[in-house]
């Protein structure tokens, strides 16, 4: 099992909010600007579609050095061979994606309220998905947003990294950071930014003064 979880930069990509761009190539310019991991999400794509642009963003990792994480089908992540899986709360559960893949393979869980964090399930997570820090008006069906209050209390107990998602924007990203979060997951503030390595810069930059602040 891969205990640690030392990435920082989280892109969670989403084909529509590329704006028309070509998908390979925003997610390229967010490698180069510092993002450190990167999780496909396709949602509306059949099992053979996923698998495909799986493989080919794989080769973009990969040459990168970036681990590639698979949103919600343990089949895909399986056939590509990736590094990691994420689901949320209504997703396979981990156990059983886990006799898909193997016992240790890493799987990051999405954590929408204190007591998703008080199942023996939650405990064989990789990383715990904060979701939403802030409410977005593309999703919703969650059932809380954490704010930063929420993220605080979440820290103090614990036992996994916090992966930041939801509405995440440079102007809120150091106080993200500084109020408990390791890593912070962003999509539009990168993959609609009309600079998407610049944009994964400017997060890093933000990353960096949100450190400092939760170790003062």
């Amino acid at each position: 099992m891969i205990d640690d979880f030392p990435y920082r930069l989280y892109l969670v990509t989403d084909q529509l909010a590329c704006l028309e761009r070509d998908f390979f190539w925003v997610v390229e310019e967010a490698l180069k600007g510092g993002v450190d991991i990167v999780q496909l999400r396709e949602k509306e794509l059949n099992e053979f579609a996923f698998i495909r642009k799986a493989e080919r963003l794989k080769i973009i990792c990969d040459r990168y050095h970036v681990p590639l994480i698979i949103n919600d089908s343990a089949q895909v992540a399986k056939n590509v061979g990736v590094a990691g899986l994420h689901v949320g709360q209504s997703d396979l559960a981990i156990s059983k994606a886990k006799e898909v893949l193997g016992k240790d393979f890493p799987i990051g869980l999405s954590i929408e309220q204190l007591s998703d964090i008080q199942t023996l399930e939650s405990e064989l997570a990789w990383y715990y998905g904060v979701s939403p820090v802030f409410s977005t008006p593309t999703k919703t069906d969650t059932r809380t947003e954490w704010g930063l209050n929420g993220l605080q209390e979440l820290q103090k107990i614990s036992s996994k990294k916090l992966v930041a998602i939801g509405n995440i924007k440079i102007q809120n990203a150091a106080d993200v950071i500084a109020a408990g979060a390791d890593c912070l997951a962003v999509v539009s503030g990168i993959c609609s930014e009309q600079q998407p390595a610049k944009a994964a810069e400017a997060f890093r930059m933000e990353i960096e003064k949100g450190l400092k602040l939760k170790n003062r």
